[in-house]
């Protein structure tokens, strides 16, 4: 013992306490950082790493898992009331079941998946503090892929847009409700509880197109539209865009089973949306005509088609000789309104 730690045991004793707590804190900051750069861990993971240990066996008068009778009085408090009592303690269980690294935003969900697996059906919480939005592909591909590249479970597989149709024939936002709450076999956000709407939309409509085209008409910005590509009838905005076949092949994209072959081909593009909340409109059957003076022109239904972050309907049309061409666009929605037809006068 030195001089010093003979002088001051109480001081010196007082200390050593303070390290070994200081290198604690360190150690579950440490650990709670390390979750946090992985994201929080799923309802089904906390549950088993902490909260089995008394609710698979009603341990110390824990609602055991699966026991809907136990379950039914505590769900009908709701999310906040059982999440507070988790995080507090209540009874025998001790606050944050024990351990004190699982997160509020974990207590949430595990609670979520007990009162599920005992005849529940609320949806798994999100993480609201995401700091960055992932890409569509990373999300796709970390995730997705695993049941959508090999159309598992009946899930439309990557690209396969004859698949993927129908399923948008309930509208873009519904496929997206459908992937948030789970449909069929896919659990709730496809197995990944931190993945935001926002990043969600993105990737099914990577999985619905992953070669995406060059953008042509925005979706969501009016102002930088032609007027004579934007019109507004019985409350639908119209938007049409055109690009030369020869910049999707200069970027080797692809559409609608290839590119066709021979000069004057263009992919002609009509977006629509909700006049009043800009939502898009993809429930529709599209149909276009190209007006020729000669030939008597083209009339072709537009197939449903990805630009960039939007739903939309294209087809290609070979446009020669002309500088200005009449299009007529017959639009047909699914919720029985009344059919549309909106005429532009495209110049080349």
């Amino acid at each position: 013992m030195s001089i010093s730690e003979q002088r001051h045991p109480s001081r010196i004793e007082a200390l050593k306490v303070l390290s070994v707590a200081i290198v604690a804190v360190v150690a579950l900051i440490a650990k709670q950082d390390a979750w946090a750069a992985h994201g929080a861990r799923s309802g089904q993971e906390v549950v088993e790493a902490v909260c089995s240990a008394c609710h698979d066996t009603g341990a110390q008068g824990a609602p055991k898992i699966g026991d809907a009778a136990a379950w039914i009085r505590r769900a009908s408090q709701g999310l906040t009331t059982l999440t507070r009592h988790a995080i507090n303690g209540i009874r025998d269980m001790p606050a944050h079941g024990g351990s004190a690294d699982v997160t509020d935003l974990e207590i949430q969900r595990a609670v979520t998946y007990m009162v599920n697996q005992s005849g529940g059906s609320w949806t798994e919480p999100i993480d609201t503090r995401t700091p960055t939005e992932r890409s569509a592909e990373h999300i796709v591909q970390k995730q997705c892929a695993k049941c959508h590249r090999p159309g598992e479970g009946g899930a439309p597989k990557i690209g396969d847009q004859a698949a993927w149709i129908p399923r948008l024939k309930q509208g873009f936002e519904g496929l997206v409700r459908s992937a948030i709450n789970g449909h069929g076999g896919m659990p709730s956000r496809g197995g990944m509880p931190d993945l935001t709407d926002a990043e969600l939309r993105s990737a099914i409509l990577y999985m619905f197109n992953p070669a995406g085209i060059p953008p042509q008409a925005p979706a969501a910005a009016p102002a930088t539209v032609p007027d004579d590509r934007h019109q507004v009838i019985q409350g639908v905005s119209i938007y049409l865009g055109i690009v030369p076949v020869a910049s999707m092949r200069a970027a080797d994209r692809e559409l609608h089973g290839g590119i066709p072959r021979g000069k004057d081909y263009y992919h002609v593009n009509i977006s629509l949306q909700d006049s009043e909340t800009n939502q898009q409109i993809t429930d529709a059957q599209v149909e276009l005509t190209v007006h020729d003076p000669i030939t008597g022109g083209q009339t072709k239904d537009l197939e449903i088609t990805a630009i960039n972050e939007s739903i939309s309907y294209g087809n290609y049309f070979q446009m020669t000789g002309w500088d200005t061409y009449s299009i007529t666009v017959h639009i047909h929605r699914s919720d029985g309104s009344r059919a549309i037809d909106a005429n532009f006068n495209l110049r080349l």
